[in-house]
C-alpha cells in the first residue's frame, strides 16, 4: 500500500486525501493550524467557471469538469460525512450600467464559449424579473445559468471527516519544519512530532507551500494576496443569484446569508481587516442592490491565497526530484479546483497514467524544454 504524505490541510490537500482513500492508499495529512484554518475557510464559495477564467481556454476546461463533479461529490459527501456542503448551482448574473458594459458582455454571450455555456443576455425588464433587488441604473446583464455557490467552511470539513473516515490520518497543529531529501528524492519530513517517511510527499500548502519548498532549494514563481470579505443578512429571497461586477461580488448563501467580497492586497498574511475595506466592500455592494443598506451585519474576515504569475496552479510532480509533487496556486479558485485537483492528483499519486489528463499545461509549465511560456519552478 502506498505511502502518502500531504503537506496541508486546507481544501486542495483534503481533496487530494479523500480520493487518495478512494484508491486505497495510506495517506497522512499534516497542517500546521487548523483543517481549513487559511484559505480554505475565508473563501466566498463561488463556482464561477465563467466569471473566475475568462481568456484563459485551458483553465476553462479544467474548471468545467470540476464545476460538473460538484453534485456527485456532494452526494457522496453528504453520504459519508453527514454534511450538506450547500451547493446551489442557481446561476451568476454580470449586470451591465453602460452601453459599453452592454455590447462586450453581448459579445461574449455570443462568442462559440458563450453558446456553449449557454451565456445569455438579459434585457432590462428580464434582468429585473430575474434579480428585483438590483439597482434600477442597470440595463441588461449577462446570465451564466451554470455556475453557482457552496459553503465553503462545510466543504472542508466534509471532506475531511469523509477522509478520516476512510482511514485517512489527519494531524491538526504538526509543522513540518523541512522535506528529508537522500540524494535527489524526498523521503519524507521532519515535524513538530518527529520524523515522517513516506513513498511520497504532496506539498498542498496554498500561499505558504513556498516557505516548506524554500528550505530544499524549489522556488516558486508565486505570491500571497490577501482578500478581505463581509458578510449580512438580508430579508429572504433578496437575492437569488450570484451577482458579480468588475470589482465586487455578491454571493447568496444558502443558510441565508450573502457574502460580499473581495478586496486584494498582494504581497500581505495579514489576516487582519481594514475599516476602510468593509466601507468599500459595503459602498460598492450597495450600488449593486441597495437594499443591502438594511440588511443586518454579520461578519467581516480576510484570506490570503496563492498566485502564481501565470495564473495558472501547479500541479504535478516536480521534475528532478523524485517522490515530490505540487497542488498549489489556485489563486481564487481552490474551491471551485477542488474536486478536480483531487482526482487528477489522486491518479498520478497512485501510478495510473494521467498525462493526458494532465496535458492541460499544469504540468508543462514545469519544463522549460518544451517551450512553455509559464516555467515558473527554479533552483
Amino acid at each position: 500500500m502506498k505511502r502518502i504524505i500531504i503537506v496541508g490541510g486546507g481544501v486542495i490537500g483534503l481533496s487530494i486525501a479523500f480520493e487518495l482513500m478512494k484508491k486505497g492508499c495510506n495517506v497522512t495529512l499534516l497542517e500546521k493550524g487548523k483543517l481549513a484554518g487559511k484559505a480554505s475557510g475565508a473563501a466566498a464559495g463561488m463556482l464561477g467557471v465563467h466569471t473566475e477564467t475568462r481568456g484563459n481556454p485551458s483553465m476553462t476546461s479544467l474548471a468545467k469538469e470540476s464545476r460538473d463533479l460538484f453534485p456527485a461529490l456532494a452526494e457522496q459527501l453528504l453520504n459519508c460525512s453527514g454534511i450538506d456542503i450547500g451547493l446551489r448551482q442557481n446561476g451568476m448574473i454580470m449586470p451591465a450600467m453602460t452601453g459599453r458594459e452592454q455590447h462586450l458582455l453581448q459579445e461574449e454571450a455570443n462568442s462559440p464559449q458563450g453558446m456553449k455555456e449557454e451565456l445569455r443576455w438579459l434585457e432590462e425588464r428580464e434582468l429585473r424579473k430575474m434579480e428585483p433587488s438590483l439597482s434600477r441604473s442597470f440595463i441588461g446583464g449577462l446570465y451564466i445559468p451554470r455556475d453557482g455557490n457552496l459553503l465553503a467552511p462545510r466543504l472542508s470539513e466534509a471532506l475531511a471527516i469523509s477522509a478520516a473516515t476512510m482511514g485517512a490520518v489527519l494531524h491538526e497543529g504538526t509543522e513540518v519544519n523541512t522535506l528529508i531529501m537522500k540524494g535527489r528524492s524526498i523521503i519524507g519530513v521532519n515535524t513538530t512530532r518527529g520524523p515522517l517517511y513516506g513513498d511520497e510527499v504532496v506539498v498542498a500548502g496554498g500561499a505558504w507551500s513556498q516557505h516548506i519548498l524554500r528550505r530544499v532549494g524549489i522556488k516558486l514563481d508565486a505570491a500571497p494576496v490577501k482578500g478581505e470579505c463581509i458578510s449580512v443578512t438580508p430579508k429572504e429571497g433578496f437575492l437569488n443569484r450570484t451577482i458579480v461586477s468588475d470589482d465586487v461580488y455578491l454571493v447568496p448563501k444558502a443558510d441565508g446569508t450573502l457574502t460580499i467580497g473581495a478586496t486584494e492586497q498582494v504581497g500581505s498574511f495579514s489576516e487582519d481587516v481594514a475599516a476602510e475595506s468593509v466601507s468599500r466592500l459595503l459602498a460598492k455592494a450597495c450600488t449593486i442592490a441597495p437594499g443591502i443598506a438594511a440588511a443586518a451585519w454579520g461578519k467581516a474576515w480576510a484570506g490570503t491565497r496563492p498566485k502564481t504569475s501565470s495564473r495558472l496552479p501547479f500541479m504535478g510532480r516536480v521534475p528532478d526530484v523524485e517522490g515530490l509533487s505540487l497542488a498549489t496556486g489556485h489563486y481564487r479558485n481552490g474551491i471551485l479546483l477542488a474536486p478536480i485537483t483531487g482526482v487528477l492528483m489522486a491518479d498520478l499519486l497512485s501510478d495510473k497514467d494521467c498525462e493526458r489528463r494532465l496535458g492541460y499545461e499544469y504540468t508543462r509549465q514545469w519544463d522549460r524544454n518544451r517551450g512553455s511560456t509559464t516555467s515558473e519552478v527554479s533552483r
